[in-house]
């Protein structure tokens, strides 16, 4: 076999995970959401700010995660939906919106899927509160009723001579 010479490759830099906000380094995700918040500092910061009190609203046990680099994600026996924030929309994702019944029609985007379904806002749209907590709700219900059971207390076999 021909030898072969490899280049060196050069050291990578270390990726920051947030760049306006600093440090991730022991912040909470309830204080990473604060940060994304005030960082936005226009309509959508504002949105974020208010769907969120929305959820806590809707379950006051609802758990606040930080996940896939900067995503605020809200929990209750599996996740109930992220908020995500692109320049014109925030958007709401359901991660089992499929499974729910949304009598209000509140689904508006990611449609398609097998699974997931969001609820785009726009800059200066009402939000549909009691639909919305509605929905919260709903996904909170069926995430706890696919909780997984306790699992069964074993008993050792006893022999019968």
């Amino acid at each position: 076999m021909p030898n072969v010479s490899r280049k060196k490759q050069k050291p990578r830099k270390k990726s920051t995970t947030t760049r306006k906000t600093g440090s991730l380094k022991g912040k909470s995700p309830s204080r990473l959401i604060d940060a994304r918040i005030k960082q936005l500092d226009d309509w959508r910061g504002k949105m974020l700010s208010r769907l969120r009190a929305l959820i806590k609203q809707a379950d006051p046990k609802v758990v606040e995660e930080w996940k896939w680099r900067g995503v605020p994600v809200w929990s209750h026996d599996g996740i109930i939906c992220t908020g995500e924030t692109y320049k014109n929309v925030v958007k709401m994702t359901f991660a089992k919106g499929a499974a729910l019944a949304d009598p209000s029609g509140l689904f508006n985007s990611s449609l398609e899927g097998n699974t997931r379904r969001a609820i785009d806002f726009h800059e200066g749209e009402k939000i549909d509160e009691q639909g919305l907590k509605a929905l919260i709700r709903a996904a909170v219900a069926l995430n706890t009723s696919r909780a997984p059971a306790p699992a069964p207390a074993r008993t050792r076999a006893v022999s019968t001579r």
